[in-house]
């Protein structure tokens, strides 16, 4: 049997460092990975894509490359992440169909759903409005994956196609506090707050709803969506709706997760950003009934755990 050489954009990121972990605890026989990162090439670069291609000669790819950021980089800065994330994927993608790819999985984000939808989403509501204003920039770029997965299958028959999932978190995580995600930046303050003896500050309300998907949970879905999902339309790859919780009670775990006792203290000059984004994992459910996520206090824990120990060297 060939063997299948698989490329994973933004391989050193959350999500590729989970693929990574999860692929070699999985091994297969017929198959490498190659997991490339911004040193290896830089994909708004048309050549450098072209040259890492060329290089890895893969049979399929992994596409999580991005340019990335969390709510308030997002507001500064939403041109900037339109025109460098459309640059990226038309690289990816056409230089992909140029090596004759045998399949092609891109990673997508809640975000780019409508603003103003009905709940919860699915994944034939991508397009009918809108995105959130906070994050335009980032979240069309992002449904352009979408639609040239189309034109790649409808014009020349590509198996190209994407994953939808919703809060990403776990080791080697962005814990940026300035502009990391939330549970991330929570985990980080939490351990700076039990380290100086401070109260722990919460951006917003805490209201907002949330689901969140630990990323090596993510990583074995992504396997299985190169391995068996046929579609060109999106999955969302999501814990199902009655696992939405608020960023106050993602909060609390991270402070039981960190071991901290302290006072918490909601900053509510800070925006929320959007209310809740329920997502529907009915999709994925009718291809896998029995699959099962880790609980979110678990994973939120593990995450702690390697957040202490790797302190030193985490992003942030």
């Amino acid at each position: 049997m060939a063997k299948k050489i698989i490329l994973v954009t933004g391989g050193t990121g959350l999500v590729g460092q989970a693929i990574r972990i999860v692929s070699e605890q999985n091994k297969r026989d017929d198959e490498e990975f190659y997991f490339a990162s911004s040193k290896d090439a830089d994909l708004t670069d048309v050549e450098q894509t072209r040259a890492l291609f060329d290089r890895v000669k893969p049979t399929h790819v992994i596409h999580l490359a991005a340019m990335v950021g969390g709510l308030f980089r997002n507001l500064k800065y939403n041109l900037d992440f339109l025109r460098n994330n459309l640059r990226i994927n038309d690289n990816v993608l056409h230089t992909a169909f140029e090596h004759k790819c045998e399949k092609v999985v891109s990673c997508l984000s809640t975000c780019i759903f409508p603003d103003k939808t009905t709940y919860p989403i699915d994944e034939t509501m991508v397009h009918n409005g809108p995105p959130h204003d906070s994050n335009f920039g980032y979240s069309y770029a992002k449904r352009m994956i979408d639609v040239q997965n189309k034109g790649y299958n409808t014009q020349h028959g590509c198996k190209f196609t994407s994953v939808i999932p919703t809060n990403v978190f776990g080791p080697y995580d962005n814990f940026n506090l300035e502009d990391g995600h939330v549970l991330p930046g929570l985990i980080h303050k939490a351990f700076v707050a039990k380290r100086d003896k401070t109260p722990l500050v919460i951006w917003g309300t805490g209201k907002p709803l949330r689901q969140f998907i630990y990323s090596l949970d993510l990583a074995r879905l992504m396997l299985w969506v190169l391995h068996e999902y046929e579609e060109t339309q999106p999955i969302i790859l999501s814990v199902g709706e009655e696992d939405e919780v608020s960023i106050q009670t993602a909060a609390e775990l991270v402070c039981q997760g960190m071991g901290f006792e302290g006072e918490l203290i909601f900053d509510t000059t800070r925006s929320d950003g959007q209310f809740k984004k329920t997502a529907s994992n009915a999709k994925l459910r009718k291809y896998l009934p029995d699959f099962k996520f880790t609980t979110i206090d678990q994973a939120i824990k593990e995450t702690c755990e390697w957040f202490v120990t790797k302190h030193e060297t985490a992003r942030k």
